[in-house]
C-alpha cells in the first residue's frame, strides 16, 4: 500500500498546497478511502501538518476515512424518499447491520451511506447496492436484499 501511495504522490511531485484536492482524489480513487497512512505520507511529502490535510478532506463530503464494504448500500433521504419511509429504511438497515451512516461492518461485508438524492424521486423510496438500484422498497425487504448480497459473495 505504501508503495502505491508513494507512486501517486510522485505523480503530483510539483503539487502546491492549493493542489491538494487532486492528490487526495487520486489516492481515494485508488484505495476507496483516505487511510491514516496516506495522510501521513502526504504530510511528509508536502511538508504540511496532518491537521491541515484532514481539515481540507473533512470539508468535502466526497472523502471517506474508512474503506467501503464489499456491498456498499446507498440509501436515499431526499424529499420524496423521506416522505415514503426513507427514514424507516435507514433505521432498518442500521438495525440489521448494527452500523450507522458512514460505517462499515467489522467483517468488511457492508457499508451504509445516506445520500441527499439519487435522482429517482418518482420511484421512491430508493436504495442502491453497489450501484444496483432497488426502488419502491419496503423496510421489510431489506433483509432479503442483504441476504442476496451474502449469497452472491459466497459464490465469488
Amino acid at each position: 500500500m505504501a508503495d502505491r501511495i508513494d507512486e501517486i504522490i510522485k505523480r503530483h511531485m510539483n503539487v502546491q498546497r492549493d493542489s491538494l484536492l487532486p492528490l487526495l482524489q487520486d489516492i481515494q480513487n485508488e484505495f476507496g478511502y483516505l487511510s491514516e497512512q496516506a495522510i501521513n505520507r502526504i504530510s511528509v511529502s508536502l511538508n504540511l501538518p496532518t491537521s491541515k490535510i484532514y481539515g481540507v478532506a473533512t470539508f468535502y463530503d466526497q472523502f471517506r476515512f474508512e474503506p467501503r464494504g464489499r456491498f456498499h448500500i446507498q440509501i436515499c433521504h431526499g424529499t420524496a424518499c423521506h416522505i415514503n419511509n426513507g427514514s424507516r429504511i435507514i433505521q432498518e438497515a442500521e438495525r440489521l447491520l448494527k452500523i450507522r451512516d458512514g460505517q462499515t461492518t467489522r467483517d468488511g461485508m457492508y457499508s451504509i451511506e445516506v445520500v441527499n438524492c439519487m435522482g429517482a424521486c418518482g420511484l421512491s423510496p430508493v436504495i442502491a447496492v453497489n450501484d444496483k438500484y432497488f426502488h419502491g422498497i419496503d423496510p421489510r425487504e431489506l433483509k432479503d436484499i442483504l441476504e442476496s448480497c451474502k449469497e452472491k459473495d459466497n459464490k465469488l
